[in-house]
């Protein structure tokens, strides 16, 4: 078929996917396989191969995605409740002083945000911000700002958490080129978005805790809190064996024996399984949980994420198709002819679906679905796939509005009006992205 028919099919098919959840409030991942299962009909693929065309889109990528998401969550769980993420909080936030408090906040939410979903590490610290707030009589977005400019940076920049893990395993992006470029771009835009807009905005909108909200900590408990350098030790662990592994198949060639030894401890599956062991052992066994207590800890941990990952799914499923389909082919034509670079144009693609539906996680596997074909066509480093895949999470954060759950959460946690929400929170969030786009254009001319 034409190229300009394939192209105008896949205009219609995100028409349609966004039609779906927005107007007719559609499960995302129902949407996802109904508009899959319609483009690859429109787009001539055999109808007794469309089921094999979605089972083989699904396993590709739930094969790779269901371990490491599966594994991060229960390391965040166990985080949670042996008191790993308060200790955190509390040595960050006693050190740093009432002057120094947002930087704490943000680094905070940088590190905690990475095993912890957004929402939960938002809950677990918005106490530390009405504290501080309270004590200093500064409004709320003065410490709340760096605290979810630190989250939303870990959420969507930093694996193992499910967006950027999701984007590249479509794109077939190496882990720890993308933890490397998320840090380099994620870190800049968390200081500029969090620290300096959130002083900037803090002097202006002047909010306190809202009536509804409870500030209290954590339900105490008997077992002594871990200790600080234990739990981030435990965060980082996953973190620095992957990068080792990219540094080794950077440095050494690829049938060097430590260069084949690391290359299976420097897995994600295997590095974030040393991690979750550790932390069952350190944050469970040695504060005084049960091995029945632990167990139902992981088992409780993977009870939110089954629609992540079957979303995540999906998003492969609509990937395969369009490369089944031949729009791959017909996309990198187009890209060849306008010139447009491949990093922004995944920024820009990302963006449209993330202002039209809302959900970020639907935008960056979305959008990663239609960029794999240019990725897979070109002859890009590992280092640029990576830059290619943190655009898509710049594009998928930017702009968050109404139609976003973290608008919602924002504005209940701080006292925010819906106005106040748009100038401090949606204008925070697209300083996130613009400065990790700009950062990622940098560093895809050089990588």
């Amino acid at each position: 078929m034409s190229a300009p028919y394939l192209l105008s099919v896949t205009v219609v098919s995100i028409a349609v996917l966004l039609f779906l959840i927005m107007a007719l409030r559609l499960q995302a991942f129902i949407a996802l396989l109904l508009v899959s299962m319609g483009v690859a009909i429109a787009a001539g693929v055999p109808l007794p191969e469309v089921a094999s065309v979605i089972q083989e889109g699904m396993g590709g990528t739930l094969g790779y995605i269901a371990i490491v998401i599966g594994l991060g969550t229960m390391i965040g769980e166990i985080l949670q409740v042996s008191g790993g993420a308060r200790q955190i909080a509390h040595t960050l936030t006693r050190k740093a002083g009432s002057e120094r408090a947002p930087w704490a906040l943000m680094t905070l939410g940088l590190i905690v945000a990475i095993p912890v979903f957004f929402e939960v590490a938002l809950i677990l610290f918005i106490p530390l911000v009405y504290s501080l707030a309270k004590r200093t009589g500064k409004s709320l977005l003065f410490y709340g700002l760096p605290l979810v400019a630190g989250i939303a940076v870990a959420h969507s920049f930093i694996p193992p958490t499910p967006g950027p893990v999701a984007v590249a395993s479509l794109l077939g992006a190496d882990l720890g080129w993308v933890i490397l470029v998320g840090l380099i771009a994620g870190i800049p835009a968390a200081i500029l978005g969090g620290i300096v807009f959130g002083r900037y905005v803090g002097n202006r909108i002047h909010t306190v805790m809202p009536e509804t909200a409870q500030a209290k900590e954590d339900a105490e408990s008997d077992r002594p809190l871990p200790g600080f350098a234990l739990v981030i030790s435990i965060i980082l662990v996953p973190l620095v064996m992957i990068l080792l592994n990219t540094a080794t198949k950077t440095w050494l060639p690829e049938g060097h024996g430590i260069a084949q030894l690391m290359a299976f401890i420097g897995h994600p599956f295997t590095a974030l399984l040393v991690a979750c062991l550790l932390s069952f052992y350190f944050l469970g066994t040695r504060q005084g949980f049960s091995r029945e207590e632990i167990q139902r800890v992981a088992t409780r941990s993977m009870e939110p994420v089954g629609m992540i990952i079957l979303l995540t799914g999906a998003g492969g499923v609509f990937g395969k198709v369009l490369i089944t389909a031949g729009v791959g082919d017909a996309l990198v034509n187009a890209m060849t002819a306008s010139n447009l670079p491949v990093v922004l144009f995944a920024f820009l693609v990302a963006t449209v679906i993330r202002v039209s539906q809302g959900s970020a996680t639907v935008a960056m596997v979305t959008s990663a679905g239609l960029v794999a074909p240019l990725v897979e066509a070109g002859s890009h480093s590992d280092g640029v796939v990576a830059c290619i895949t943190i655009a898509i999470a710049c594009g998928a954060t930017v702009l968050s509005h109404v139609n976003d759950s973290g608008f919602w959460l924002v504005k209940q946690f701080m006292g925010l009006t819906e106005r106040q929400t748009l100038a401090s929170w949606t204008v925070l969030e697209t300083i996130l992205g613009v400065v990790g786009l700009v950062v990622v254009m940098l560093l895809s001319t050089v990588l």
